[in-house]
This record gives structure tokens, sequence and C-alpha cells, in this order.
């Protein structure tokens, strides 16, 4: 009786064991890719409650969440041959899990490197005035030819950003220099045209004076108007010689 009961008791540890070794409970966000005697089984399991075969089966669980990839910085030279070092992020996620574990040995380290490679390749054939105005272009460029490496590996890249362009100094101070020289001949070409405007209307005002003496007398009076509200002692009066000719004698002298 006693040994039955041993008996019993042992077979019961032995199931609580084994249901504790095959139970496996897979989050939302994760799948579980099984492998039976060296085997993949299609399709992987989860979310949820599943049971494995002990010994028999091995797990490996992979994360279906959106995954930030940081790009180390990268000596880059430009197709203007100019030293950057850029770095970048990179998002992902995994849409078919066991082609992330079949098909490559660690998917992270693989899209990091593919993720580098391509950084280097894509900005050194763009010129640096490309790389700091045409950011999203080139973050499009980035996020294409990445994701179409990391595909066969059931990886979706969505986004590839461009972070800090880190220039030399000297360049810097060259960029500088010529904003400044920039800036200037944009002033100067402002001013030219202010001037080339005013020219135009003074050129068309002379005309309608021309065309029109009673107009020249009106802005005679509001001139005349004008000194007279200055404070000065000392007023410049000019007169038209026509309205001289009386006091000058017959010969105009």
């Amino acid at each position: 009786m006693t040994a039955a009961i041993i008996v019993v008791v042992v077979l019961v540890l032995l199931l609580v064991l084994f249901l504790i070794s095959a139970i496996r409970v897979a989050r939302e966000y994760e799948r579980g890719v099984v492998f039976r005697l060296g085997r993949l089984l299609d399709p992987p399991k989860g979310p949820g409650l599943f049971l494995l075969i002990p010994i028999v089966d091995r797990m490996v669980k992979v994360d279906l969440r959106t995954i930030t990839l940081t790009i180390p910085p990268q000596e880059v030279i430009t197709k203007d041959n100019v030293p950057v070092r850029v770095n970048a992020v990179a998002y992902f996620r995994i849409v078919a899990p066991k082609d992330a574990i079949v098909q490559i040995e660690n998917f992270m380290v693989a899209t990091s490197q593919i993720a580098q490679t391509t950084l280097r390749s894509v900005l050194g054939q763009h010129q640096l005035d490309e790389l700091l105005s045409e950011r999203e272009k080139i973050n499009a460029i980035l996020q294409e030819i990445i994701d179409e490496q990391t595909a066969p590996w059931g990886i979706k890249v969505s986004v590839v950003e461009v972070k800090d362009v880190e220039i030399p100094q000297g360049m810097q101070r060259a960029m500088a220099r010529q904003a400044e020289a920039e800036r200037e001949r944009r002033a100067k070409v402002i001013s030219s045209e202010g001037e080339f405007q005013a020219s135009e209307r003074l050129k068309d005002a002379a005309l309608v004076l021309e065309d029109h003496p009673v107009a020249l007398q009106l802005r005679y009076l509001q001139t005349l108007i004008e000194i007279g509200s200055s404070p000065t002692t000392t007023i410049v009066f000019p007169a038209p010689l026509e309205l001289l000719k009386p006091f000058l004698g017959k010969n105009g002298d």
C-alpha cells in the first residue's frame, strides 16, 4: 500500500513537471518559432497559451514590436569631397517571425550592418548641399534600400532618419563666409532694384510735370509751404525767371 502511494506521488510530480515544462504563454506582441527535432513548425505559436513537447520541441520567442536601431556615426566622403560624420536611426519590425530566425543568424546585427554600409554608400553619392537641404529625399532613399535588402529576413523597415551631420570646423567657417557674402549680395540687389524703381517713378513724374505746367506750379507751392513750416531762419527761395522778367530791363539784364 505504501509503495503504491509513493508511485502515485511520483507520477503526479512527473505530470506536474511535464506540464510546467510543456506550457508556454506568448504575449500579444510575441510569437514562438518552434522547432520539433530540428524541423520548423509552421505557423509560429501564439499569442496566448500553447503546449510544447519537452525535450522534443525547442522554441525561440520573437518580438513583433517596432525596434529602434541606432546607427553608429559613420565617416563619409561626399560627392564633392567633403569629409562629414553622420549618424542615423532606423525603425523596423518583424513581419515574418520564422524568416527572422531561419534565414539569418542574428537579424539585429545584420540589419545594423546593412544600415551602416547603405548610409555610407548613399551619402557618398550626394553633395554636401544636398545632404543639408534635401534630408527628406535622402531618408526616403535609405529607407527603400535597407527595406529591400532586409525583406528576405522577414523585416519591414518603416523609417530611416539622418540625425546629425558633423562638418569640419574649416568647412563651417567657409560656409559662414559664403552665407554672409550671399546676404550682402541680396542686400545690394534689393537696394539697386529700389533705386531703379525710384528713378522710374521720378522719370514718370517729370513727364507728367512737363505735360502739365499747372502741376508744376502746384508742386512749387507745396514746396513753399514745406519750407515755411521749417524752424530755420534762413530760407532759400527758388523763383522762376519768368517771375523776374518784369523787374529786369528791356534787354533782360
